[in-house]
C-alpha cells in the first residue's frame, strides 16, 4: 500500500475553474488599471527614466522597477486570471471600530457561558429539579440532625437524673448510717 493511503491521493479534489465571462472582466479592468498607471506614472517615469540614464546607461527598463525575472519570464508576459496577488491593508484602512465577526466556536463558547450562568441563578434560586432534589436531601439531613440533638439532650439529662439520684441516694445512706 503507497504511502499516502488510498490510490489516487489528494489529485483532482475541489477543482475550481473560472468562467470565461470572469476572465474577460478580470482582463479589462487590469488592461484599465494598467493604462491608468502609466498615464499617472508618465511624469514620474520621465524623470525618474532621466536619473537612471546618467546613473547606468545599459540597464533594462523593462522591469519598471518590478523584481528581475529569471529565465523566459522577462521575454513572456503570463498572466494566470486564477491566481489572485494577496494586497497589503493599509493601517488606516484597518476597521478597528466596527463590529467584529466571530467564528463559530467563538460563538458556541459565548452561548455556553451564557447558559451556564442563567443556569446557576436558576440553581441558586431553586427551580432546577437539581436544585430540588438538594434541598430536600438538605431537608431530611437537617430533621436527622435535630432528632439526634434531642435524644442526645434526653441522654444528658437522664444521665443528670441519675447522677443526682445516685448523689441523693449515697447522702441518705451516710446519715443513716451516723
Amino acid at each position: 500500500m503507497p504511502k499516502g493511503g488510498k490510490k489516487g491521493g489528494h489529485k483532482g479534489r475541489m477543482r475550481t475553474y473560472t468562467s470565461p465571462e470572469e476572465i474577460d472582466a478580470q482582463m479589462k479592468a487590469e488592461k484599465e488599471r494598467k493604462k491608468n498607471e502609466e498615464e499617472e506614472g508618465a511624469a514620474v517615469n520621465d524623470n525618474q527614466s532621466e536619473d537612471k540614464l546618467t546613473a547606468s546607461g545599459s540597464e533594462d527598463s523593462d522591469d519598471d522597477g518590478s523584481q528581475k525575472r529569471k529565465g523566459v519570464e522577462g521575454l513572456i508576459e503570463i498572466e494566470n486570471p486564477n491566481r489572485i496577488a494577496q494586497k497589503a491593508k493599509k493601517v488606516t484602512e484597518i476597521e478597528l471600530e466596527g463590529p467584529k465577526q466571530l467564528s463559530r466556536r467563538e460563538r458556541e463558547e459565548i452561548e455556553k457561558q451564557k447558559a451556564k450562568e442563567r443556569y446557576m441563578k436558576m440553581h441558586l434560586a431553586g427551580e432546577t429539579d437539581q436544585a430540588k432534589a438538594d434541598l430536600a436531601r438538605l431537608a431530611i439531613i437537617r430533621k436527622q440532625r435535630e432528632e439526634a440533638a434531642r435524644k442526645k439532650d434526653e441522654e444528658r439529662k437522664a444521665k443528670e437524673e441519675a447522677a443526682a439520684a445516685a448523689a441523693a441516694a449515697k447522702g441518705l445512706h451516710t446519715l443513716s448510717l451516723k
